[in-house]
């Protein structure tokens, strides 16, 4: 039986202001110049410049405007509910601004190959049988689809009758195209079709040749030893050179282009400047972060003129409604763009503050840790809100280039009962690894005794951790001749 009821429930929805407002706190400053651009365009009441002195009693000219922005511009009030977890900054998973992200002018790995093709002067019906190829393989440059399968593709989708003997011919030829290594199909063919394009009069690329052709596993498992009895090599430096000739092939032919080429274009320009006067620490936002802005004055003076007309007519009541809006929106999204670097200088003066002695000196072992629970608290202000500063800004300083994140970390313990800074362990572990004797690479226990006898107290699988957060592969496969 079906019962009617009512019920009360209480939950939040971001306007499309709050929005705006989440998107301006996270953009960097190599993007803010394009967002306001966007908004000079749409919006005819907000101009360049320095604002009049008339034009700072906004408030009282329109005061549904200012009530709004006491409404919607209060950043905890629509922040604090999200979850964020301690010291990982893996993004806050809106990815609301993900879309005006730029994308720099490039052809994609797909056009480039095609372009290969069209070369190539086949009939129609092979040009075809190419382009199905070249529509098979992956954004790091391989061909993983079954070739019976691209045959089924062929004969079902573009009624185009073929063979494997004659794809296999055209795969041949789209594997002779730039870059080397394209098309094949798995890493030992990858390496191969490299190997192929260098001078054969050479002994080391004749030896890397016999190691990937006949080896290849062994070679995998970094098993020397069995090479050179198989290979019937008696000299380690034939082996030596040979493997260093392999390992500088490039395993991934298209991986600098993710997903057939359209790659994100990387900014190196910091939203925050660090100079140390002598000790004493000086702050700055990159001037590209405070634009002046105004609302337009002729539309002000145009508002008031409205509102002293007969308010009878229809089209004079779109009008006054249509230029209030503007007005509206000119001011909100200035006082949004100065609590923006209000936000910014905020959180990164706590950051510097709490980081005091790295900033100092520049020395990494001099990190603390740092999640992002310890800069809300130090600002009053919520986890969420210090994620979207720390996401995707960065800090000139007179040791390099940093982004926020670099300062948050974990915390683990020492001999000492103090806490200090993960990256300060994986500075340890790398410099240790680094240190180690080759052909006797350490294993996992051994570099965790290594680091408790350093004082710090961390777990063989913290150690496995780390060592992969580093890109550091196992001792096995650390090992050399």
């Amino acid at each position: 039986m079906q019962k009617l009821g009512l019920s009360q429930s209480l939950s939040q929805k971001l306007s499309p202001q709050q929005i705006q407002f989440i998107k301006l706190l996270q953009v960097p400053t190599a993007e803010l110049e394009t967002r306001i651009e966007e908004e000079l365009e749409v919006n005819p009441a907000l101009e360049e410049g320095k604002e009049e002195r008339e034009e700072q009693n906004a408030e009282e000219e329109f005061p549904e405007a200012s009530s709004e922005k006491e409404d919607e511009i209060n950043v905890e009030d629509y922040l604090r509910d999200d979850d964020f977890s301690g010291y990982k900054m893996q993004g806050d998973g809106d990815n609301l601004d993900d879309k005006d992200m730029p994308i720099p002018m490039m052809s994609t790995l797909n056009e480039q190959l095609m372009n290969q093709l069209g070369f190539l002067g086949l009939d129609e019906r092979r040009y075809v049988i190419g382009k199905q190829l070249v529509g098979s393989i992956e954004g790091d440059g391989y061909i993983r689809r079954d070739l019976d399968a691209i045959l089924n593709d062929l004969a079902f989708s573009q009624n185009v009758e073929t063979d494997k003997e004659e794809l296999e011919e055209i795969l041949y030829r789209i594997q002779a195209f730039d870059p080397p290594g394209i098309a094949a199909r798995d890493l030992q063919e990858c390496l191969m079709l490299q190997l192929e394009r260098k001078d054969e009069s050479n002994v080391d690329v004749l030896v890397a040749k016999k190691i990937i052709h006949e080896c290849f596993e062994e070679f995998t498992k970094k098993h020397y030893k069995k090479i050179l009895k198989k290979l019937g090599i008696d000299d380690e430096d034939f082996l030596k050179d040979a493997i260093e000739l392999i390992t500088k092939l490039n395993p991934k032919p298209g991986g600098s282009m993710p997903g057939g080429g359209l790659a994100r274009t990387q900014y190196l320009m910091p939203d925050f400047i660090l100079v140390n006067n002598d000790g004493d620490l000086e702050l700055s936002l990159n001037s590209r972060n405070a634009p002046e802005l105004r609302v337009s004055r002729s539309y002000s003076d145009m508002f008031q003129a409205y509102q002293k007309s007969d308010k009878k007519d229809k089209k004079l009541k779109d009008t006054v409604s249509f230029v209030k809006q503007k007005l509206d929106a000119a001011k909100w999204f200035i006082d949004a763009i100065k609590q923006r670097q209000q936000t910014l200088l905020n959180t990164m003066n706590a950051i510097v503050e709490y980081q005091y002695d790295f900033f100092l000196e520049g020395d990494e072992s001099r990190l603390r840790p740092m999640i992002l629970k310890d800069i809300a608290e130090k600002i009053s202000m919520d986890i969420s809100t210090v994620s979207r500063v720390a996401n995707s800004k960065s800090v000139q300083t007179e040791y390099g280039l940093f982004p926020l994140k670099y300062f948050f970390s974990e915390g683990i313990a020492t001999d000492s009962g103090e806490d200090v800074s993960s990256r300060e362990v994986k500075h340890i572990l790398k410099n240790i690894i680094e240190g180690e004797d080759k052909k006797k690479p350490l294993s996992d226990d051994k570099l965790e005794k290594l680091l408790k006898a350093k004082g710090y107290n961390i777990a063989r699988r913290t150690v496995a951790k780390y060592r992969e957060q580093l890109h550091i592969p196992v001792a096995r496969l650390r090992k050399e001749l």
